[in-house]
């Protein structure tokens, strides 16, 4: 029986490369593994799939009966249905230890670094398995998709060092020309649903019992996003009551000017300055040099939200 390899819902870049290099590795030390997603793949992952020849991961959205690795999350909340009537097998992550528990000892690689396919590189080294071309390539791909080209401030030295090598192999000679390549196709908005829009990077956080949605766009101008922010906005209003939130939050992130503008509909606005000391301007406020969720944003929300 094939191990599945998953990462979180609303599927970026960087759990679809990370799922299909783990499941790569771990079939080569000699565990059949099946790459997977849970949700439709985003314009920037179809394009880093095709650049490089990489089959789209199959669908899948209930664990029951099956083995299963994570990759780039373990959060109950953000991983597959009926996780529990599965059996877990290793998680690699470079997020914070989420919820999700084993009744035995699994493998564990969680390291802070910018992306998942950072932490992937070193099991690579470690396990002394060499690295597909093309698999090198979607894994440079998912390390400059994380950390915004090395603006992130997720961004370590060991993303950096990763990268220069992953792209060596793949024959790749300029990062930064690749990497905003990547952000134009995910700045794509042009018929696109708003309701997508939204979802297309959109993660569920459980904040002292508060349940909160936040999302993020990013893109090369903020002002591709002129014409659909009021809808945003609608739309995250109208997602709050269908999901019984006490708080949606969507950030607009321009790559370029390194920040993010925030809109958000909460039972208690008063948490955005809370957390980031910059008080909303009705439904929406600028915060400067914010560019990462994982490590700028949900943070200091649940510090806000603990208060």
């Amino acid at each position: 029986m094939a191990v599945y390899v998953v990462g979180h819902k609303s599927p970026d870049t960087d759990s679809v490369c990370a799922a299909i290099a783990l499941a790569d590795l771990k079939s080569k030390l000699g565990v059949e593994c099946k790459p997977a997603v849970q949700g439709e793949l985003s314009p920037e992952s179809k394009f880093v799939l095709d650049k490089f020849g990489c089959d789209a991961p199959e669908l899948l959205k209930d664990a029951t009966d099956k083995q299963i690795m994570l990759v780039d999350h373990s959060d109950l909340s953000q991983s597959l249905d009926n996780l529990n009537k599965g059996e877990l097998m290793a998680i690699v992550d470079h997020h914070k230890v989420g919820d999700v528990t084993t009744p035995n000892p699994i493998e564990v690689w969680t390291w802070p670094v910018g992306c998942t396919c950072t932490v992937l590189k070193s099991m690579y080294d470690f396990y002394g398995v060499e690295i597909p071309k093309n698999i090198a390539g979607i894994m440079t791909c998912a390390i400059l998709s994380d950390t915004v080209i090395f603006k992130s401030a997720t961004c370590t030295d060991a993303d950096k060092k990763a990268a220069e090598t992953l792209a060596q192999k793949a024959g790749l000679d300029d990062l930064q020309e690749l990497g905003i390549e990547m952000f134009k196709v995910k700045s794509a908005i042009e018929g696109t649903p708003v309701r997508e829009l939204v979802m297309r990077d959109f993660k569920d956080f459980d904040m002292s019992g508060n349940k909160v949605g936040i999302g993020q766009l990013e893109v090369v101008d903020l002002s591709l996003l002129d014409g659909v922010k009021n809808d945003l906005a609608q739309d995250i209003s109208s997602l709050k009551g269908e999901g019984n939130y006490h708080s949606v939050f969507l950030l607009l992130t321009d790559i370029m000017k390194e920040g993010s503008e925030m809109l958000l509909v909460s039972d208690d606005p008063s948490k955005v300055e809370k957390a980031f000391g910059v008080a909303p301007s009705g439904d929406k406020a600028w915060l400067d040099g914010v560019m990462s969720r994982k490590k700028q944003v949900v943070p200091n929300f649940e510090k806000a939200f603990a208060a």
